[in-house]
């Protein structure tokens, strides 16, 4: 799946832009994909860890949780700004 990004990439001039209308949208999933993963993750296995350090089952994890919470939106949040942006300068250029 690497090489055909690679190859879009490498010849995204010679490509008809209908050919190659999936890249934004999926850069666009994976990017929000991964704000909501990542913390996810982190926080399930560091809250665990802690829980189990301090004997405080399960209040750590719940607040790593609550945190990763909190960092997922935010960065949902600033992705989806920079994305509409990118659009909105797209579609004034286009006018």
């Amino acid at each position: 799946m690497g090489k055909a990004f690679i190859f879009v990439e490498e010849n995204k001039d010679k490509l008809n832009k209908k050919e190659v209308w999936w890249i934004s949208p999926m850069r666009i999933f994976s990017e929000i994909s991964t704000w909501i993963a990542f913390p996810a993750i982190l926080a399930v296995i560091s809250g665990k860890a802690l829980d189990n350090k301090y004997d405080t089952d399960p209040w750590l994890l719940v607040a790593c949780v609550a945190l990763a919470f909190l960092i997922s939106s935010y960065g949902i949040m600033r992705a989806v700004r920079v994305y509409a942006a990118r659009i909105k300068k797209e579609d004034n250029k286009k006018l």
